[in-house]
């Protein structure tokens, strides 16, 4: 699928000079910190050097005073507080931050997660009835509950309180909590919007270390599992986000907890840690339990107290990948069938619905069918009596929004622009197949159908030294809003003759007239292996990565697209 070429928008030439002077680096590097916000000195010093001290004040966060009171409460009655989390990345480690930074000092504490099939998403009766029966008079929720009004005020009804921590989009009505905190609010001044739900649970925690004269290093230790959390749910890694995925990676790659250790040596995860790390190695076995098995495998294994611990329940983790791994592919190979199969070839979306399919993995499953098939699609399955399933979008299409127009059709949604997950009844399907359709073709633009590469900015190849990516390795850590940097070159040539990796892969040495030679490597691009001629210039899009074969380090392009 041909991709469009999306170039950043380049900032004036005259305060591009200005930067570049100003803290002395040559004038691409100053344009891609240009587009990234930074527009002089003082801006560039804390982007370079992220300190705890640019965190934001917990206070400034609606419902702040009231949750760190209760809590108080909580422990000076010796009250049984619960710490309530999602069954995904983000939630079960922010079950791990609360749970663990408490215990040091308080021991009525309990944590729950919901069983992905038998009480589904969010704040479950099931978890209520069972927490009136330990003696739960606080619930601290995490990642999820701003839409749980039901179950909150069952809770209420019990004489349970909840402190509800979340990130997802309230509805216009709030439940009926003790607080919450979700700097989405409406009526929240909290000046930063995106913290993941684990980023909420330590403000809580920073607001209560704050209010008691607990040092901040004592919540130090537990910041690598904010910087996992950022990392697995996709959010922006700007501002806070920047800040505490910084100084995560730094104690995942120094002192990394027993658990997390243990996840990075069974999927032989080189250091140094970064976030790309997480992504593809550390996130999805910590998911794996609460698709295939159960969330408080994940929550077990990052609370391990020694070494033998944690290598045993990470063992069972990686089986528990595997086996979402083999699910995985069974359902996107049926999936596609279906779609071949389908004669709507000009619909905007996808929505796809088999009553076997497995319920953990239909995310996934929904990413799979948009790198093919470019449109907002939704995946969904039978649990309970209902379907229900996953949504993800395209870029710049808001499908939480989309899926707003269809409530009337829908028994539970939530999550965000990128994704979400609904339920709704099965007599109800095909309309909402219809609806969601008429919704999207409505709204979406024919740019959010197609796929876009993204681009920073155009450069010479003689532009590429040292010197420049050294200061690019320091713009990381790199996540969404602050990508790391693609570059377009235009009419580079063949430097040397071009090879074949693996039957999939190209490799290429490129160069431009003053320019010495780059190695390149395409990954899943061998289709263009006959049109890279001798003496034929062609356009690259691609990262800057440093190769390091047998101790001898070069700089080497990874190729993104290529244009002839």
């Amino acid at each position: 699928m041909e991709k469009r070429w999306a170039y950043k928008p380049l900032p004036s030439t005259e305060s591009t000079k200005e930067l570049a002077e100003a803290i002395n680096v040559s004038l691409p590097t100053a344009t891609l910190l240009m587009q990234r916000g930074i527009r002089d000195f003082e801006s560039a010093k804390n982007f370079f050097r992220p300190s705890f001290e640019h965190l934001h004040n917990p206070f400034l966060m609606q419902d702040m005073d009231k949750a760190v009171w209760r809590l108080e409460e909580a422990i000076r009655n010796k009250e049984k507080i619960m710490v309530y989390g999602d069954y995904d990345v983000d939630g079960t480690t922010a079950v791990v931050l609360i749970y663990g930074f408490l215990l040091h000092f308080y021991k009525h504490l309990l944590y729950y997660t919901p069983d992905r099939y038998g009480e589904g998403y969010g704040v479950s009766i099931k978890g209520m009835d069972w927490a009136k029966e330990q003696g739960v008079s606080l619930i601290i929720c995490l990642d999820c509950g701003i839409k749980s009004h039901q179950s909150v005020s069952y809770a209420k009804g019990l004489g349970i309180d909840f402190i509800i921590c979340d990130h997802h989009v309230p509805s216009e009505n709030l439940p009926d909590a003790y607080a919450i905190l979700d700097p989405k609010r409406k009526d929240c001044a909290y000046p930063f919007k995106e913290l993941s739900g684990c980023g909420v649970g330590f403000k809580l925690l920073q607001g209560f270390c704050q209010s008691n004269e607990i040092p901040f290093e004592k919540l130090y230790p537990f910041i690598d599992l904010v910087a996992v959390s950022i990392a697995a749910d996709i959010v922006p890694v700007i501002d806070e986000n920047r800040i505490l995925t910084y100084y995560g990676l730094q104690l995942l790659n120094s002192q990394s907890r027993f658990g997390l250790k243990a996840l990075m040596e069974i999927a032989e995860l080189r250091k140094p840690i970064d976030i790309a790390s997480i992504v593809f190695g550390i996130a999805p076995r910590l998911n794996a339990g609460g698709r295939v098995a159960h969330a408080s495998e994940a929550i077990r294994l990052l609370l391990a107290e020694n070494e033998s611990e944690a290598t045993k329940l990470a063992n069972t983790a990686n089986v528990s990948n595997d086996t979402r791994r083999g699910f995985d592919s069974n359902i996107t190979q049926e999936a596609m069938q279906l779609l071949s199969e389908s004669t709507k070839t000009q619909a905007k979306t996808t929505v796809l619905f088999k009553a076997d399919w497995h319920k953990g993995v239909v995310g996934i499953v929904a990413s799979r069918c948009i790198e093919k098939f470019y449109r907002p699609t939704i995946i969904l399955t039978q649990a309970n009596g209902k379907a229900t399933g996953s949504a993800r979008s395209v870029n710049g299409f808001d499908v939480y929004e989309a899926l707003s127009e269809c409530a009337d059709l829908l028994e539970q949604y939530g999550g965000h622009a990128h994704a979400a997950g609904l339920t709704l009844p099965l007599d109800n399907l095909e309309t909402f197949r219809t609806k969601f359709e008429a919704v999207v073709a409505d709204r979406i633009s024919e740019d959010s159908l197609t796929p876009q590469q993204e681009v920073d900015c155009i450069i010479e190849l003689s532009q590429i030294n040292t010197k420049f990516h050294k200061v690019i390795k320091q713009m990381s850590p790199f996540g969404p809003q602050n990508m790391q940097p693609i570059f377009v070159s235009k009419n580079v040539v063949l430097s040397g003759s071009p090879s074949v990796l693996k039957e999939s892969h190209l490799r290429f040495s490129v160069k431009q007239e003053n320019s010495i030679s780059f190695e390149a490597i395409a990954f899943s691009m061998a289709h263009y292996f006959d049109k890279l001629l001798p003496n034929q210039p062609f356009d690259i899009c691609y990262q800057i990565h440093e190769n390091d074969y047998k101790g001898r380090r070069s700089l080497q392009l990874m190729i993104k697209d290529l244009r002839f």
